[in-house]
Protein backbone atom coordinates (compact mmCIF):
# COMPACT_ATOMS: atom_id res chain seq x y z
CA UNK A 1 0.00 0.00 0.00
CA UNK A 2 0.75 3.85 -0.92
CA UNK A 3 0.58 6.19 1.89
CA UNK A 4 1.01 9.93 2.20
CA UNK A 5 0.98 11.44 5.35
CA UNK A 6 0.45 15.38 5.44
CA UNK A 7 1.37 16.99 8.46
CA UNK A 8 0.35 20.27 9.76
CA UNK A 9 2.12 21.78 12.86
CA UNK A 10 4.64 24.81 13.57
CA UNK A 11 6.87 22.59 15.90
CA UNK A 12 9.19 20.02 15.15
CA UNK A 13 9.09 18.81 18.25
CA UNK A 14 5.42 18.43 18.86
CA UNK A 15 3.20 15.39 19.47
CA UNK A 16 1.36 16.10 16.48
CA UNK A 17 5.26 15.36 14.93
CA UNK A 18 5.50 11.99 17.39
CA UNK A 19 2.43 10.58 15.77
CA UNK A 20 3.38 11.43 12.26
CA UNK A 21 6.54 9.63 12.90
CA UNK A 22 4.48 6.88 14.60
CA UNK A 23 2.55 6.11 11.70
CA UNK A 24 5.54 6.28 9.15
CA UNK A 25 7.47 4.04 11.19
CA UNK A 26 4.43 1.54 12.02
CA UNK A 27 3.15 1.69 8.32
CA UNK A 28 7.06 1.24 6.77
CA UNK A 29 7.43 -2.22 9.23
CA UNK A 30 4.61 -3.64 7.74
CA UNK A 31 5.90 -3.14 3.69
CA UNK A 32 4.16 -0.02 2.96
CA UNK A 33 5.40 2.71 1.17
CA UNK A 34 4.96 6.14 2.74
CA UNK A 35 5.95 9.89 1.63
CA UNK A 36 5.81 12.55 4.32
CA UNK A 37 4.48 16.18 2.86
CA UNK A 38 6.03 18.13 6.25
CA UNK A 39 4.02 21.80 5.31
CA UNK A 40 5.62 23.80 7.56
CA UNK A 41 8.93 22.20 6.55
CA UNK A 42 7.84 22.90 3.17
CA UNK A 43 6.84 26.07 3.92
CA UNK A 44 3.94 25.75 1.50
CA UNK A 45 1.86 28.42 0.12
CA UNK A 46 -1.54 27.86 1.38
CA UNK A 47 -2.98 30.94 -0.57
CA UNK A 48 -4.79 29.80 -3.76
CA UNK A 49 -4.34 32.53 -6.57
CA UNK A 50 -3.92 33.25 -10.06
CA UNK A 51 -0.36 32.42 -9.96
CA UNK A 52 -1.26 28.93 -9.26
CA UNK A 53 -1.75 28.59 -13.59
CA UNK A 54 0.99 29.31 -15.64
CA UNK A 55 -1.38 29.65 -18.49
CA UNK A 56 -5.02 30.67 -18.08
CA UNK A 57 -8.50 30.05 -19.95
CA UNK A 58 -9.90 33.51 -18.62
CA UNK A 59 -7.02 35.83 -17.65
CA UNK A 60 -9.25 38.63 -17.14
CA UNK A 61 -11.50 37.04 -14.26
CA UNK A 62 -10.60 34.09 -11.88
CA UNK A 63 -12.55 31.47 -11.35
CA UNK A 64 -9.97 29.10 -9.84
CA UNK A 65 -12.56 25.71 -9.88
CA UNK A 66 -12.51 26.59 -13.39
CA UNK A 67 -8.93 27.12 -13.76
CA UNK A 68 -7.84 24.31 -12.17
CA UNK A 69 -9.96 21.74 -14.26
CA UNK A 70 -8.11 23.19 -17.57
CA UNK A 71 -4.60 23.26 -15.73
CA UNK A 72 -5.02 19.75 -14.78
CA UNK A 73 -5.31 18.82 -19.06
CA UNK A 74 -2.85 21.46 -19.98
CA UNK A 75 -0.43 20.72 -17.56
CA UNK A 76 -0.80 24.24 -16.46
CA UNK A 77 -0.49 23.78 -12.28
CA UNK A 78 2.34 25.17 -10.51
CA UNK A 79 4.86 23.23 -9.93
CA UNK A 80 4.09 22.73 -5.98
CA UNK A 81 0.72 21.64 -6.60
CA UNK A 82 1.21 19.20 -9.35
CA UNK A 83 4.01 17.68 -7.08
CA UNK A 84 1.51 17.33 -3.77
CA UNK A 85 -1.04 15.72 -6.44
CA UNK A 86 1.12 13.26 -8.21
CA UNK A 87 1.68 12.03 -4.46
CA UNK A 88 -2.01 12.03 -4.07
CA UNK A 89 -2.73 9.81 -6.68
CA UNK A 90 -0.42 7.70 -5.93
CA UNK A 91 -1.67 7.17 -2.65
CA UNK A 92 -3.98 4.26 -1.64
CA UNK A 93 -4.27 5.76 2.18
CA UNK A 94 -3.66 9.21 2.95
CA UNK A 95 -3.23 10.72 6.95
CA UNK A 96 -4.25 13.98 7.64
CA UNK A 97 -2.40 14.81 10.64
CA UNK A 98 -2.59 18.07 12.83
CA UNK A 99 -3.92 19.82 15.79
CA UNK A 100 -7.41 21.30 15.56
CA UNK A 101 -7.98 25.12 15.80
CA UNK A 102 -10.44 27.07 15.92
CA UNK A 103 -12.66 23.53 15.86
CA UNK A 104 -10.89 22.91 12.67
CA UNK A 105 -7.72 22.35 11.04
CA UNK A 106 -4.75 24.91 10.50
CA UNK A 107 -4.95 27.18 7.65
CA UNK A 108 -1.72 25.68 6.33
CA UNK A 109 -3.57 22.29 5.56
CA UNK A 110 -6.51 24.34 4.39
CA UNK A 111 -4.37 25.61 1.85
CA UNK A 112 -3.28 22.27 0.66
CA UNK A 113 -6.72 21.33 0.42
CA UNK A 114 -7.86 24.63 -1.36
CA UNK A 115 -4.64 24.04 -3.71
CA UNK A 116 -4.27 20.01 -4.06
CA UNK A 117 -7.84 18.69 -4.49
CA UNK A 118 -8.10 19.61 -8.10
CA UNK A 119 -10.99 20.16 -10.05
CA UNK A 120 -11.62 17.96 -12.82
CA UNK A 121 -9.65 15.03 -11.00
CA UNK A 122 -10.66 14.94 -7.55
CA UNK A 123 -14.54 16.18 -7.71
CA UNK A 124 -16.78 17.98 -10.38
CA UNK A 125 -20.05 17.30 -12.39
CA UNK A 126 -21.30 14.29 -10.28
CA UNK A 127 -17.54 13.18 -9.34
CA UNK A 128 -18.48 13.09 -5.59
CA UNK A 129 -19.00 10.89 -2.90
CA UNK A 130 -19.23 6.89 -4.01
CA UNK A 131 -18.23 8.08 -7.60
CA UNK A 132 -15.86 10.63 -6.45
CA UNK A 133 -12.00 11.10 -8.32
CA UNK A 134 -10.44 9.83 -5.48
CA UNK A 135 -12.84 6.87 -5.04
CA UNK A 136 -11.28 2.91 -3.80
CA UNK A 137 -8.83 4.90 -1.84
CA UNK A 138 -8.75 5.45 2.04
CA UNK A 139 -8.32 8.54 4.48
CA UNK A 140 -7.94 8.61 8.03
CA UNK A 141 -7.79 12.16 10.09
CA UNK A 142 -5.43 12.02 12.99
CA UNK A 143 -5.79 15.20 15.74
CA UNK A 144 -4.46 16.57 18.41
CA UNK A 145 -6.50 18.76 20.94
CA UNK A 146 -5.86 20.54 24.07
CA UNK A 147 -9.89 19.31 25.25
CA UNK A 148 -10.41 16.43 27.78
CA UNK A 149 -12.95 14.00 25.73
CA UNK A 150 -15.45 14.09 28.47
CA UNK A 151 -15.71 18.47 26.78
CA UNK A 152 -16.58 16.26 23.44
CA UNK A 153 -20.41 14.57 22.80
CA UNK A 154 -23.46 15.08 23.21
CA UNK A 155 -24.75 17.49 26.00
CA UNK A 156 -21.26 18.41 26.32
CA UNK A 157 -19.91 21.96 25.87
CA UNK A 158 -18.34 21.42 22.72
CA UNK A 159 -20.52 18.96 20.83
CA UNK A 160 -19.77 16.27 19.02
CA UNK A 161 -16.17 15.93 17.58
CA UNK A 162 -17.48 14.32 14.74
CA UNK A 163 -19.49 17.86 13.66
CA UNK A 164 -16.84 19.62 14.11
CA UNK A 165 -14.67 17.71 11.84
CA UNK A 166 -17.63 17.04 9.40
CA UNK A 167 -16.58 19.89 7.10
CA UNK A 168 -13.60 17.66 6.76
CA UNK A 169 -14.72 14.46 7.35
CA UNK A 170 -18.03 14.72 4.72
CA UNK A 171 -17.39 18.04 3.22
CA UNK A 172 -13.73 17.20 1.91
CA UNK A 173 -12.53 13.79 2.41
CA UNK A 174 -15.68 12.07 1.69
CA UNK A 175 -17.06 14.39 -0.77
CA UNK A 176 -13.80 13.59 -3.06
CA UNK A 177 -14.43 9.82 -3.05
CA UNK A 178 -12.58 8.31 0.07
CA UNK A 179 -13.76 6.24 2.34
CA UNK A 180 -13.71 7.60 5.61
CA UNK A 181 -12.14 5.95 8.47
CA UNK A 182 -12.96 6.62 12.31
CA UNK A 183 -10.67 9.76 13.25
CA UNK A 184 -7.62 9.21 15.63
CA UNK A 185 -8.06 11.52 18.50
CA UNK A 186 -5.51 12.14 21.38
CA UNK A 187 -6.77 14.24 23.58
CA UNK A 188 -5.88 17.01 26.16
CA UNK A 189 -2.37 16.78 25.17
CA UNK A 190 -0.47 19.98 26.19
CA UNK A 191 -1.68 18.82 29.58
CA UNK A 192 -1.09 15.13 30.47
CA UNK A 193 2.46 13.21 31.17
CA UNK A 194 4.64 11.45 29.26
CA UNK A 195 3.33 8.44 30.10
CA UNK A 196 0.06 9.12 28.75
CA UNK A 197 1.36 10.30 25.37
CA UNK A 198 2.77 6.88 25.28
CA UNK A 199 -0.07 5.50 25.39
CA UNK A 200 -1.68 7.62 23.29
CA UNK A 201 1.18 6.67 20.52
CA UNK A 202 0.54 3.14 21.51
CA UNK A 203 -2.91 3.17 20.97
CA UNK A 204 -2.11 4.83 17.22
CA UNK A 205 0.38 1.93 16.17
CA UNK A 206 -2.10 -0.85 17.07
CA UNK A 207 -5.13 1.32 15.10
CA UNK A 208 -2.57 1.49 12.06
CA UNK A 209 -1.29 -2.07 11.99
CA UNK A 210 -4.91 -3.19 11.72
CA UNK A 211 -6.34 -0.94 9.73
CA UNK A 212 -7.33 -3.19 6.97
CA UNK A 213 -10.28 -4.79 9.37
CA UNK A 214 -12.24 -1.55 9.99
CA UNK A 215 -14.83 -0.20 8.65
CA UNK A 216 -15.36 3.15 7.25
CA UNK A 217 -18.08 5.89 8.03
CA UNK A 218 -21.06 6.09 6.50
CA UNK A 219 -21.42 8.86 3.69
CA UNK A 220 -24.13 9.29 1.06
CA UNK A 221 -23.78 7.66 -2.30
CA UNK A 222 -25.63 8.95 -5.48
CA UNK A 223 -28.02 5.12 -5.80
CA UNK A 224 -29.46 6.90 -3.21
CA UNK A 225 -30.73 9.73 -5.09
CA UNK A 226 -32.59 10.54 -8.74
CA UNK A 227 -31.10 12.33 -11.43
CA UNK A 228 -32.18 15.46 -10.00
CA UNK A 229 -29.97 14.74 -6.70
CA UNK A 230 -33.22 14.90 -4.61
CA UNK A 231 -33.83 11.69 -2.31
CA UNK A 232 -35.64 8.69 -3.85
CA UNK A 233 -36.72 7.69 -0.12
CA UNK A 234 -36.79 9.19 3.37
Amino acid sequence: MNVLIVHAHPEPQSFTAALRDQASATLQAQGHSVQVSDLYAMSWNPVASAADFSTRANPSYLVYALEQRLGAGSQSLSGDIQQELDKLLWADLLILNFPIYWFSMPAMLKGWVDRVLVSGICYGGKRFYDQGGLAGKKALVTVTLGGREHMFGEGAIHGPLQDMLRPILRGTLAYVGFDVLEPFVAWHVPYISDEARGDFLSQYRHRLENLGDEEPLVFPRLSAFDSALYPLRP
